[in-house]
């Protein structure tokens, strides 16, 4: 159906009267939804919290009516809303947190799919949400895969808001600066795969101009060149919400980067490399790091904090340790909440001027 035939949504609250009833009646709400004092035998819905959840919509069945769909000022602000009030939240474990995001976010896009939303104000919405859900994935850490929350789901879910936001951008009402930096964010999210390069190749050459895209272009290709010492110093440069991109990708280059020396420096007798060198190359969070990364591979350490590289003594068992990116992530964050780093992405984005 044409964009101009669809409804506009007219739902002023994060989640329709309706669906907060009739979730607070079947006892379905989130520990986060729920009115303070109120999460007894039958928890309260506090309508000030209560985000409207994703429902996969049914064939055969009716869309919904515009007060069902909230529109896209509603949308940014519920947005905002979980940037700012949820994604931090220390009532629930980081995993939990993301989970619930994800969820809702998911449901926010899928409001803008139903009801006929200009470009320009759906690229906004798309662009906060997506750098909503990256922060809150990266908040996960390398325990992600041992907590209530999915990590192939959540994968998922950032490949569709990518997905959600190209397209938006692919029918060419948003300016080239504003698609340069997360286009960037694609290509440092999907590091070393050729499809998404071969896509972002693709774009407008205003595009690929942008600063962004052009810095996300260099640190792809230090990755795929395998030149650790230029790769580790661009991650180093990144901005927060790129480092959350690229994070799930670190503990990769980090083994090839080990191997390589493994291959150069390894002898019968065993060259050594101090530990902190190893450090500074593969930008990690401290010896202690280090030291594991080291054990993981089966390279021994001698009495003076060193590696030693010995000939065949390299292996790789199993995935390799993600680490915990203080250095690389978290600690760029320098304080901020999340929803402050989200609207300076917004500002930096609209004030940002592309060569020609």
């Amino acid at each position: 159906m044409p964009a101009c035939q669809l409804p506009v949504g007219t739902c002023p609250d994060m989640c329709p009267a309706a669906e907060r009833a009739r979730r607070e009646r079947e006892r379905r709400l989130h520990r986060l939804e729920v009115a303070p004092g109120g999460g007894g035998d039958r928890p309260r819905a506090d309508p000030q919290r209560t985000v409207k959840e994703y429902s996969r919509p049914a064939a055969g069945k009716p869309p919904p009516s515009p007060s069902q769909l909230r529109p896209p000022s509603v949308l940014l602000a519920t947005v905002r809303y979980l940037a700012g009030e949820v994604a931090g939240s220390a009532e629930a474990s980081p995993a939990e947190v993301a989970g619930f995001v994800a969820d809702r976010l998911r449901a926010v896009r899928l409001d803008l799919a139903q009801q006929g939303a200009g470009d320009a104000e759906e690229a906004v919405v798309l662009e906060a949400a997506l750098a909503t859900l990256l922060a809150v994935v990266a908040r996960l850490g390398p325990d992600a895969a041992c907590g209530p929350a999915d990590p192939v789901l959540l994968q998922l879910q950032v490949q569709e808001a990518f997905g959600s936001l190209r397209r938006c951008y692919a029918r060419g009402a948003v300016p080239p600066a504003r698609q340069a930096t997360f286009q960037g964010l694609f290509l440092l999210y999907n590091l070393g795969s050729v499809e998404a390069l071969w896509e972002i190749l693709q774009l407008p050459a205003d595009v690929r101009a942008c600063p962004g895209l052009r810095l996300a272009l260099a640190v792809d290709a230090a990755f795929r060149e395998g030149n650790a010492a230029r790769l580790f110093r661009l991650l180093r440069t990144l901005p927060y919400l790129q480092s959350c991109a690229v994070q799930g990708h670190v503990g990769r280059a980090r083994r090839e980067a080990l191997a390589r020396l493994a291959r150069a420096l390894s002898t019968s007798k065993g060259q050594t490399l101090p530990l902190g060198c190893l450090v500074h190359l593969l930008a990690l969070d401290g010896t202690h790091e280090a030291r594991e990364l080291c054990q993981a591979h089966g390279l021994p350490l001698d009495g003076e904090d060193r590696v030693v590289f010995l000939r065949a003594c390299y292996a790789e068992r199993g995935p390799p340790p993600s680490g915990t990116c203080h250095v690389l992530v978290a600690s760029k964050l320098q304080g901020r909440s999340i929803e402050e780093v989200v609207m300076a992405e917004e500002e930096e984005v609209g004030s940002t001027r592309c060569p020609g």
